[in-house]
């Protein structure tokens, strides 16, 4: 009896370890997945912006002529904290144009865009990297 106690004891231990590891490696840094010696600044079309946890997504369509668009996905910091800077679910809509300076991947083959900072045409900044930024202008 004993034994089937601590097994099970054991067991329950296990898994609530392994359900703990999950969020844990799921968060990376900026400097593993993006590259601050490949700076890439673009002007295209907002397409969709997934506002999700652990980061928001917006996806920017870049017409190229003579060639398919590009859809790049820039990754912005926790929704929670870019609320706090500024940022509302309504700060880009799809449609807009703006204009995008940030990170490539160091994956070549990636379309992500990190640490960014996105200007919309009427002049009006919306940082979405997880730095002290915020929204500003009107």
């Amino acid at each position: 009896m004993k034994t089937d106690a601590a097994k099970g004891l054991r067991i329950a231990l296990l898994l609530g370890g392994l359900a703990c590891m999950g969020p844990a490696g799921a968060h990376h840094s900026t400097a593993a997945e993006f590259d601050q010696s490949k700076p890439v600044s673009f002007t295209g079309t907002v397409q969709k912006v997934m506002w999700m946890n652990p980061h928001i997504y917006t996806h920017i369509e870049v017409k190229q002529q003579g060639a398919p668009p590009v859809v790049y996905h820039v990754e912005g910091g926790p929704p929670n904290s870019l609320f706090r800077q500024g940022w509302r679910k309504d700060s880009l809509k799809v449609g807009d144009t703006v204009t995008v300076s940030g990170w490539r991947a160091k994956n070549p083959d990636s379309p992500n865009v990190g640490q960014a900072t996105i200007v919309a045409a009427d002049g009006k900044k919306v940082f979405s990297g997880d730095g002290p930024a915020k929204v500003t202008g009107d």
